[in-house]
């Protein structure tokens, strides 16, 4: 920006001086300059303005689908707010209420075209305070719930603000349906229209409305937007630089359920191989977790219950050492547990090719079976094995995959609420699957669109993840590195993994600000070097319990000596 003479300007009035003194502390560091504030001086009246505002329907554009109109439900201005940690929360980093700023609440709806179709409902939260930027969160399972924007982002350190505090717009839908008591979560899928919104079409609809708005209220679209998700929500951001390159210019995908198709008949064929006395019951989960640390845990120096090179372990790991020799109990197993457990390990094979020509998901990998299933976290008992043995229709205490992938099996590729999925066949189904398949699986290695016009995106596996295979996250960067070779892949993708961390991120050190990773190769063309993964604990002030680097694949981390605790006592290994 060059600088001009000031004489030319009417003084500043100490209120505006003091309120881009107050952005540029806010803003320190940032590689554009603020936007300022809502338009008008005064946010509350700037902020209310905007209800009832329409957004036209030729405003807001996703492939291969119409859209109808956006409606501004309501617009509230919200006062500043501390700091708040819970007591209890399905996941440690849902304990964290982070602290906000003052900023204008913004609720609505975008319109489907199908009148038998639910609407899109979403949230865009605008800072008085604005840094130019904005951040689209991601959802979670099946959606069908308003994501805020409000919380931290996945994997973020407890102890940085959330984007909202930095600055930044932040955005969230529920994907185009709303969840409702005592229907399954897949239900939605039986409308066309609801179903194409959840694969891609919402997410693009919603980044759309949320420009349009940020012009309204500001005065001028965005610099900078990013979309960071994790899980589904993971899926979303590389659907977004598959389908949509030119919507964001940085990307964080964390645990992205890939290869959608193939991992619901994953999640179904592995809760059938564990029914009745193939189930593995708590004890036996923990008895294989116990085995697993026992052959890896020290092959990376130290003995500190993280498996640091879980692709070498999964090649030493034979569960059938494990083989009861007399009756089955808790302190061995069947040779039906056994033949469950090799199930769950063995790739999901098709006679036919799924999108862009995949063949096949991964089986999944070793360590943190034995984590405690406690809400949408653990290891075999929250996401495979449960606390009881799988059963038609599931009931609440089986695993979470089964659920899942059994529903989906009903609803996505059967369209039958009643099938019966002991029977599932993706041979019989094949029409369905290959349709299904071209809208939800995420698995384009083409992305020279995205480099080209300058995006970046990150990936990060946590890999004693038993929600879905690490591995097929990997396995799809290599497919990008074979399409575009890995020059080119190196100017714009980092494949990072995590050891020892679920899926939700418990277990190990599994925190890292990503965000400001991805800001800075976005907008100064600063690729992420040395990172460091964190444990923390969840009461302010978070104080780190524990700390390792975070490695690109397929390095992993190795002990060198000194406190155990610190990253500085490791290295990244391998090639």
């Amino acid at each position: 920006m060059t600088n001009k003479p000031m004489t030319d300007r009417p003084p500043m009035s100490p209120k505006l001086l003091a309120a881009l003194a107050a952005a540029a502390a806010l803003l320190a560091g940032c590689a554009s300059p603020p936007s300022g504030p809502l338009l008008g001086g005064d946010p509350k009246a700037a902020c209310e303005a905007l209800a009832g505002a329409r957004i036209a329907p030729e405003q807001i554009v996703a492939s291969g689908v119409g859209s109808g109109a956006a409606t501004i439900d309501s617009a509230t201005l919200m006062a500043a707010a501390p700091l708040a940690v819970a007591e209890r929360g399905p996941t440690p980093a849902a304990l964290i209420t982070p602290a906000v700023p003052s900023y204008c609440k913004l609720l609505g709806r975008i319109a489907p075209v199908d009148a038998k179709a639910p609407p899109i409902l979403f949230q865009v939260n605008l800072p008085t305070q604005w840094n130019g930027r904005s951040v689209q969160y991601g959802g979670g399972g099946f959606n069908g719930v308003l994501i805020s924007g409000l919380s931290l982002l996945p994997a973020q350190r407890y102890d940085t603000p959330a984007p909202l505090a930095q600055g930044y717009v932040t955005v969230g839908t529920d994907s185009g349906h709303q969840n409702q008591p005592n229907t399954p979560p897949q239900a939605f899928a039986l409308n066309d229209e609801a179903l194409v919104n959840f694969a891609h079409a919402s997410y693009k609809k919603v980044r759309d409305v949320s420009v349009e708005l940020m012009k309204r209220a500001y005065g001028r679209a965005p610099e900078k937007m990013y979309f960071v998700g994790s899980s589904e929500g993971g899926r979303e951001g590389l659907t977004m630089a598959q389908r949509y390159p030119e919507a964001f210019d940085g990307i964080f995908s964390r645990v992205p359920v890939i290869n959608w198709t193939a991992l619901q008949f994953a999640g179904t064929r592995n809760g059938l191989a564990s029914m009745g006395d193939a189930w593995i019951r708590p004890p036996l989960a923990k008895l294989v977790g116990d085995a697993v640390l026992a052959a890896c845990d020290q092959a990376d120096g130290l003995s500190d219950g993280i498996v640091s090179n879980p692709k070498d372990c999964l090649r030493r790991v034979d569960v059938t050492r494990l083989r009861c020799a007399g009756a089955p109990n808790d302190g061995c197993l069947s040779d039906a547990q056994i033949n469950a457990i090799k199930t769950l390990h063995a790739p999901v094979r098709f006679d036919f090719d799924l999108a862009h020509g995949v063949r096949e998901y991964p089986g999944y990998g070793v360590s943190g079976e034995a984590a405690p299933a406690n809400g949408p976290t653990g290891g075999w008992m929250a996401w495979w094995s449960g606390r009881a043995a799988p059963v038609v229709p599931p009931l609440p205490d089986n695993g979470i995959a089964w659920f899942y992938g059994s529903g989906a099996i009903q609803y996505f590729y059967a369209r039958d609420p009643n099938f019966d999925v002991r029977k599932t066949d993706p041979n019989a189904l094949k029409p369905r699957v290959l349709e299904v398949s071209a809208l939800m699986d995420s698995t384009n290695p083409d992305l020279s669109a995205f480099h080209a016009r300058g995006g970046k995106l990150i990936v990060l596996e946590n890999m004693s993840d038993f929600a879905q295979s690490p591995y097929a996250g990997i396995a799809y960067v290599d497919r990008v590195v074979q399409r575009m070779g890995p020059g080119r892949v190196n100017e714009f993708l980092r494949l990072y993994t995590a050891p020892g961390v679920d899926h939700v991120g418990a277990g190990a050190p599994g925190n890292v600000d990503l965000l400001a990773a991805l800001t800075a190769w976005v907008e100064r063309g600063r690729a992420p070097g040395e990172l460091q993964l964190v444990e923390q604990e969840t009461k302010a002030p978070f104080a780190v319990k524990r700390a390792r680097p975070l490695c690109e694949w397929p390095r992993y981390t190795q002990y060198k000596g000194g406190d155990v605790n610190a990253a500085s006592s490791f290295e990244c290994k391998g090639d």
